[in-house]
């Protein structure tokens, strides 16, 4: 039986922004009742600024979907085309307080509808129009769509790419195809971290500061009767608060360096981290 935060249930219960827009600006439809989840959004657009001045979205799914739908639209009006773009899979399930593992895909969809709904405003194809081959037959999905959530994701196993995107979830004939591309990109590691990476949002930063913070850091102080709990990022200003041991320990500046160290290396090298 999955966990859900109380903001799951919330909105599932009582979505936001749930219905029909009439004479919507743009519209993205993705996923199929046939696979067991579909999302329509609908968008408003003030046409001057970009801006999405309201939305609203039907869907067919689970619990997790409608509360993932809900709080896309809830974090997308009010921004421009361009900023709502900048929103991950992972910002709508940290809006949520967070989404069982098995549960992400319907985050993903989130995502990809607002892709979707944001190219048919402008009249271009949506990413998932790209060609690719198809690796899941039971879902639809392809290999360009699998790279794409794997790396956007830092997926490293089967299992984490069926949770995200649902292939491999029904017959089980693709794990190996899933499998060899997971392989191959990430063999080539090394050659991608190699390039300068591209200018990270805020959106973004904060995103991955958190996730390393709770999947890389907080276990291994909670392991020695500590802990660390993210308070603000302002800029590459990293607010941290040491708990536990960790708040008397006669180290604490250098848990804070090591941590910041941690930081550096896997975010950005302008990241400074404060321990209050």
């Amino acid at each position: 039986m999955w966990e859900y935060t109380e903001k799951v249930r919330d909105l599932f219960l009582h979505p936001k922004n749930v219905g029909e827009m009439e004479n919507p600006d743009a519209v993205g439809e993705v996923g199929s009742i046939v696979c067991g989840d579909a999302l329509k959004l609908f968008l408003r657009v003030e046409k001057e600024t970009e801006k999405i001045i309201d939305a609203k979205f039907q869907t067919f799914g689970c619990a997790s979907a409608i509360a993932s739908s809900s709080a896309l639209t809830e974090l997308i009006k009010g921004r421009t085309l361009d900023e709502a773009l900048e929103i991950t899979n992972n910002d709508i399930a940290g809006y949520l307080g967070g989404l069982p593992r098995e549960k992400m895909h319907c985050s993903v969809m989130g995502r990809e509808a607002l892709e979707a709904a944001v190219a048919n405003y402008r009249g271009e194809k949506p990413p998932e129009a790209e060609e690719g081959e198809i690796v899941c037959q039971c879902y639809g999905i392809t290999d360009k769509k699998l790279m794409r959530v794997i790396r956007e994701n830092n997926l490293r196993t089967a299992e984490d790419v069926t949770n995200f995107t649902k292939a491999g979830g029904g017959c089980g004939g693709c794990i190996p195809e899933i499998e060899k591309i997971l392989k191959e990109m990430w063999a080539e590691k090394a050659v991608e971290e190699a390039v300068k990476p591209a200018r990270l949002t805020n959106i973004r930063k904060i995103s991955m500061i958190k996730d390393i913070i709770e999947k890389e850091i907080r276990p291994l102080l909670q392991a020695d009767g500590g802990d660390v709990e993210l308070v603000d990022v302002d800029g590459n200003r990293v607010l941290v608060s040491l708990r536990g041991m960790c708040r008397e320990c006669l180290m604490a500046d250098v848990t804070a360096k090591n941590i910041e160290r941690k930081l550096k290396e896997m975010i950005s090298e302008e990241l400074i981290v404060e321990a209050e």
